[in-house]
């Protein structure tokens, strides 16, 4: 039978909303600021997962110029109608997270997964994480988080619910509230009916340490909900020493044999550190249901477990190979808020088997960049990428990137510099703050440099070669890259570490960097742990 390994969809995915629909489960993840919006994963066993569409993929669908880090899609959902066999996936564009919430909600459709998905219905702009629900009875309902500004309030206000109609495409009837604030904030609502009862499962307490999942339940769908009499139903803030912290976030499927599972988001912090480099992600527990119909974790604890058999027959995926050539635009692979056009921002064909990018603004900015990157998925990893590119000026530059957000990043580049000539550099940015922690490399005129980066948990170690990888050079002393993680980030908090390409040209905004390949993949832990001390003096960190 499938083993579950958890989390089974590592690095950056959070806010999971799962299905089934047929043999197929199908699960959905925030995407923030990083474009197409909203990732969505298949299986047939629930232990192995592939890609299966970024559905928001036009800006008539998904608008983020400009947008600030962390904000855009907030924890989409996806759910299916039966009666129409039409895939729903409703998501929240977070514009502005700051006081005054601005958080339209918007509904796309698709009769399959694949699409094509619709152009957006507006909802409203009441709160965010949106969900709906559609009940056996043919009804539909529109189910959020609504906030409140005003001084003396509670900023999480409750949970609101209200029909909607699929054939005007629009909500109608009174908005109710179905739930109030509950000590701490409640947000991410997911509705589900079981044996006569309407269960409304809550994100609870916030996404950090003390994230948690409480559930209600009411006879009737608009009723008066109340809580399960235990509490929490998932969270892992009375167990900090278990791996996978930060648990919360659920929602629930049946599979065909009456098995219950639910999906919640999770973070492996870095013992000793408490920063999840990974960022958030997902993971997987059985659920059981008491004789009065309360939810439990199978486990009997309040935790997700490290790993658990599905009951389902294994059904792998042919797995990502760890080199990419770049004359195709790899599917794993996002760049920021708005998408490209061909032959103006990137280019396939300008130089055959390479990718061209067009130099944007630079990795602070928040509008016109050429940042393209896929997660960090391992505490362990080693990325690699080819680029060939021919400075004329110390405002170009391109190279390789490991990015949380515009305030926090390390960048290798390709540059030049007036005594130098052609150069490499290594640019840190953390919490806004700029450095070049080590001296630039001069490099010859002319050919390809491969660039290198190598992360060991909380430590990250650069290099390059200038004669196609037979030999390498260290680029400057480790850096402790903890900073790349939701809890050292001040304007980031939600996303997760990135590593990717970019070109830069604050000149003309044009001038061009060939990049021919880009290599991922897992690697054990530094071999030389002489060697693993970080610039800030800090000791070796412990996975945890």
């Amino acid at each position: 039978m499938a083993l579950v390994h958890n989390p089974i969809l590592p690095g950056f995915h959070p806010d999971p909303s799962m299905l089934r629909v047929g043999d197929t489960y199908y699960l959905a993840n925030s995407t923030f600021e990083w474009w197409p919006g909203v990732s969505i994963y298949e299986s047939k066993d629930l232990a192995n997962w592939r890609l299966a569409a970024r559905p928001l993929d036009r800006v008539s669908q998904l608008d983020m110029q400009g947008i600030r880090p962390s904000d855009g899609i907030w924890a989409p959902c996806l759910s299916y109608s039966q009666e129409e066999k039409l895939f729903y996936l409703v998501y929240t564009n977070m514009h502005n997270s700051a006081v005054i919430w601005d958080s339209p909600n918007y509904l796309v459709t698709a009769p399959s997964i694949e699409g094509p998905w619709s152009e957006p219905v507006y909802l409203n702009s009441v709160g965010f994480d949106p969900s709906m629900f559609h009940d056996d009875n043919g009804k539909k309902y529109f189910c959020a988080m609504i906030s409140d500004h005003r001084p003396g309030h509670d900023r999480f206000a409750g949970v609101v619910m209200q029909e909607y109609d699929p054939v005007a495409k629009k909500l109608v009837g009174p908005m109710k509230k179905i739930w109030r604030s509950h000590e701490e904030l409640s947000e991410g609502p997911h509705m589900f009916k079981k044996d006569g009862w309407y269960y409304v499962f809550l994100a609870y307490g916030g996404t950090g340490n003390n994230h948690s999942e409480l559930t209600a339940r009411c006879r009737t769908v608009d009723g008066v909900y109340e809580p399960d009499p235990r509490g929490m139903f998932i969270t892992s803030r009375f167990d900090p020493d278990w791996p996978l912290q930060r648990a919360g976030h659920t929602s629930l499927v049946e599979t065909p044999q009456g098995r219950w599972f639910v999906s919640c988001l999770c973070g492996r912090p870095i013992r000793n550190s408490g920063r999840c480099v990974l960022g958030r992600e997902t993971a997987l527990a059985e659920v059981v249901w008491t004789e009065d119909g309360w939810p439990r974790l199978k486990n009997g604890g309040l935790t997700p477990e490290l790993t658990l058999d599905t009951g389902l027959e294994p059904h792998p995926y042919p797995p990502e190979p760890a080199t990419v050539e770049l004359h195709t635009l790899p599917e794993s692979f996002l760049n920021l808020r708005q998408p490209w056009t061909a032959e103006k921002e990137y280019s396939v064909t300008a130089r055959p088997g390479w990718l061209r990018l067009y130099g944007g603004e630079s990795p602070f900015s928040r509008y016109n960049q050429r940042v393209y990157c896929r997660r960090i998925q391992h505490h362990h990893f080693e990325a690699e990428t080819e680029v060939d590119f021919r400075p004329e000026h110390y405002k170009h530059l391109a190279g390789l990137v490991c990015y949380y957000e515009c305030a926090n990043f390390l960048f290798l580049h390709v540059t030049r510099d007036e005594k130098l000539g052609r150069c490499l550099s290594l640019l840190r940015c953390e919490n806004g703050k700029a450095s070049t922690p080590c001296a630039s490399v001069p490099l010859p005129e002319e050919g390809p440099v491969r660039l290198r980066v190598h992360m060991d948990m909380d430590r990250m170690q650069f290099s390059y070669s200038t004669d196609g990888g037979q030999h390498w050079e260290k680029m400057g002393r480790l850096q402790n890259s903890s900073f790349l993680s939701d809890e050292a980030c001040v304007d980031g908090r939600f996303t997760g570490g990135m590593v990717g390409i970019t070109c830069c040209d604050l000149w003309s905004n044009s001038y061009p960097a060939d990049f021919s390949y880009f290599r991922y993949e897992q690697r054990p832990p530094y071999e030389n742990l002489a060697d693993m001390t970080p610039v800030d003096g800090g000791s070796a960190l412990d996975e945890g």
